[in-house]
């Protein structure tokens, strides 16, 4: 189906089925709902996959094959150790940030600070700060991107392999909701191969109102970080 294939055999083979926060899901019934709705996406996908059969629809079907080797390739960083959520967290401060002036990243670093939010940053450029309020972020969110066998409990191949591309379709529907919301970080992460993993931050930026962030002022940005740690 895929000019590349193995997307699933490669996650199936490194018991890498789904992608997932630690404490995105509690409880069985929790599980059992996210299961059943990642299946449905699953389901959407492959149904989406019937357009390769028809020249009218034969972009959607490309789309998703690109979808689908940019969704292995982020996850190739993973299982390679790279600390993607520090990445993107990086990549998100650095354009918020890039054009603030030290007098506004000192506001903001004030502002943090009665709110008992410390950044340790060496120097207030916007590229030393952006480093400092990633790590800070990063360490405060305390998030694992686990790789977890999620899909795989369903069993049988069939039904994992439902789950495998649930993940894919909820990532590429939170990669395209980012694309619309917030273009400038959406091509920041593209360039990096990362667009494709936003879905696991996703709900902490909505929760944040990060993505707000791109016509924020100063206390605003403050009060974004602080959500995100806090």
């Amino acid at each position: 189906m895929h000019d590349k294939n193995g997307l699933i055999d490669y996650l199936q083979a490194n018991n890498i089925l789904a992608l997932k926060l630690d404490h995105a899901v509690t409880g069985v019934a929790g599980t059992v709902l996210n299961q059943i709705e990642t299946v449905g996406k699953g389901v959407t996908r492959l149904i989406y996959y019937t357009s390769c059969f028809t020249d009218e629809y034969n972009d959607v079907c490309q789309q998703q094959k690109r979808e689908d080797i940019r969704f292995r390739d982020a996850v190739y960083k993973i299982v390679n150790h790279t600390d993607v959520l520090y990445e993107m967290l990086k990549l998100y401060f650095e354009e918020i940030l890039r054009y603030k002036t030290s007098d506004q990243l000192e506001h903001i670093k004030q502002s943090l600070m009665a709110v008992n939010v410390h950044i340790a940053a060496s120097s207030l450029t916007s590229a030393g700060f952006y480093l400092a309020v990633a790590s800070a972020v990063r360490i405060g969110l305390n998030l694992s991107l686990a790789l977890s066998a999620l899909a795989g409990k369903w069993g049988v191949r069939g039904m994992a392999t439902l789950g495998i591309y649930g993940v894919v379709q909820q990532a590429a529907e939170s990669a395209h909701r980012l694309q619309i919301q917030f273009p400038a970080y959406y091509a920041a992460l593209y360039a990096r191969e990362l667009e494709m993993l936003y879905f696991v931050i996703e709900p902490v930026f909505k929760k944040a109102g990060a993505i707000e962030a791109q016509w924020a002022s100063e206390q605003d940005i403050s009060d974004i970080i602080s959500r995100m740690i806090q």
